[in-house]
């Protein structure tokens, strides 16, 4: 009977070890997915005056664009490839042998059509597709994930794709330990039954306890190395496109102005032309730096929370008209750049939740660090509302907040009543504060 007890508790430890497993291999897969958009729509940028240029020969407007994307690779393995309707392929920085070479028959080891299915997504509109594919970087075959659309002005897919083949070793490794684990205190059971039954019930389910709190704990912390990894490549990509494109457009910028001033001056027909580039590098450059203030506020990574969160409540006011003001009181060494980053989305989030919805004038936010949590509140004084409602609605804005907190294994509360205002407080616990992290304890 012990015996029995023991197993089918170990079997629960396992099934729930599990499902926390499938749930932490989705969280980065979602992440992969919202980079992969974000890297075509940069694609989609760098080329749309292109596209929309039909001062342009359609063979010139052609080479332009696999120029353009043929030079857009980032990290160790990332590119743009582009195939025509029939497969053939047309852009491919990394392997050129490929381009001019129909692929639309091309499997892969699990015997996917590769090119056809991202040729059809291509064609609904786009879509994401996994598949087996050649990793540069080390010559294996690896799992990959990729996200296609079609251009406007040709039936062409171009898209991207990174290699997620370091998602299945993190979930592999806690896979592992936790089968690990679970074996490991299936024995000790099984030793410890030869002498009471009533003690070997009171081991296993002692055991049983300590296994999934220890298996949740280290779920915990590989999330947490995930949201450090995902806020260090945004950080780096937002750097890239801020130091690199951007400035090469801001020079071409300046020249064009050049341009335009002196053909002015001499009245030549190409001053239009000019003029029309101008206005489409602009477009650019402005797409670019939002594209990288999205992905990593430079203000925070330079100046810390404070700063950052002033000038946020700075830019709120002088938008809308609300009146804001900051109470900061966490002191000492900075906070680590994933809370430091948690607590900008989320303020993010509540002031345009407060904008949308709350009809208030005056916002009121407050940070502390107090019995090891450190803590950031976000108070309004408008209408409110009756959360036993609206909090179980499909908000989208509410959802964003906690999942971010939930991530960090941290605590959100959301406290309104009609009339009364709203008040969203975040908490952030010291396991996953740096060791160098000195904050004031008051």
């Amino acid at each position: 009977m012990a015996t029995a007890i023991t197993t089918i508790s170990l079997e629960q430890a396992r099934s729930l070890s599990e499902e926390e497993i499938r749930t932490f291999e989705e969280r980065l897969l979602a992440s992969k997915r919202h980079e992969l958009r974000n890297y075509v729509g940069l694609a989609l940028t760098s080329i749309k005056h292109i596209e929309q240029d039909r001062g342009l020969s359609e063979e010139t407007a052609k080479q332009e664009i696999k120029r353009i994307l043929n030079g857009l690779t980032f990290g160790d393995d990332g590119y743009f490839f582009v195939y025509d309707p029939n497969g053939v392929n047309l852009v491919h920085p990394i392997l050129p042998e490929l381009v001019g070479r129909n692929l639309h028959d091309l499997q892969d080891r699990n015997g996917d059509y590769v090119i056809r299915n991202l040729l059809r997504l291509a064609g609904e509109g786009g879509g994401f597709h996994r598949y087996v594919w050649n990793k540069p970087s080390t010559g294996q075959d690896e799992d990959k994930l990729s996200y296609v659309v079609q251009l406007k002005r040709w039936p062409w897919m171009m898209g991207t794709g990174l290699y997620i083949d370091d998602i299945a070793k993190e979930v592999a490794k806690a896979r592992k330990q936790v089968q690990r684990n679970v074996r490991n205190t299936f024995f000790t059971v099984l030793v410890v039954v030869a002498g009471t039954i009533v003690l070997v019930v009171l081991i296993g389910v002692a055991i049983n306890v300590h296994e999934v709190r220890k298996a949740d704990s280290r779920l915990q912390e590989l999330a947490h190395k995930s949201v450090q990894f995902q806020v260090s490549e945004r950080r780096r990509f937002a750097r890239e496109l801020h130091d690199g494109i951007n400035q090469m457009m801001v020079s071409v910028l300046y020249r064009i102005e050049a341009a335009v001033s002196k053909l002015k001056q001499q009245g030549s027909a190409a001053e239009e032309d000019l003029e029309r580039g101008h206005r489409t590098l602009k477009e650019a450059i402005n797409e670019v730096r939002h594209i990288s203030h999205d992905l990593r506020p430079s203000l925070l990574d330079d100046m810390g929370l404070k700063v950052a969160v002033n000038s946020l409540l700075m830019d709120f006011s002088e938008r809308t008209g609300i009146d804001a003001e900051l109470e900061y009181e966490i002191t000492g060494a900075r906070l680590p750049e994933d809370i430091e980053i948690t607590f900008y989305r989320v303020l993010q989030e509540a002031l345009a939740n407060v904008e949308r919805h709350s009809g208030a004038d005056r916002v009121l936010v407050s940070g502390w660090h107090r019995d090891g949590v450190a803590w950031i509140e976000i108070r309004d004084n408008g209408r409110g509302f009756d959360t036993r409602r609206r909090l179980q609605g499909p908000g989208i804005g509410v959802c964003n907040m906690r999942e971010r907190v939930e991530l960090l294994s941290g605590i959100c509360q959301i406290d309104s009543e009609p009339g009364r205002g709203t008040s969203v407080k975040v908490g952030l616990r010291p396991m996953f504060f740096s060791e160098n992290c000195e904050c004031d304890n008051g």
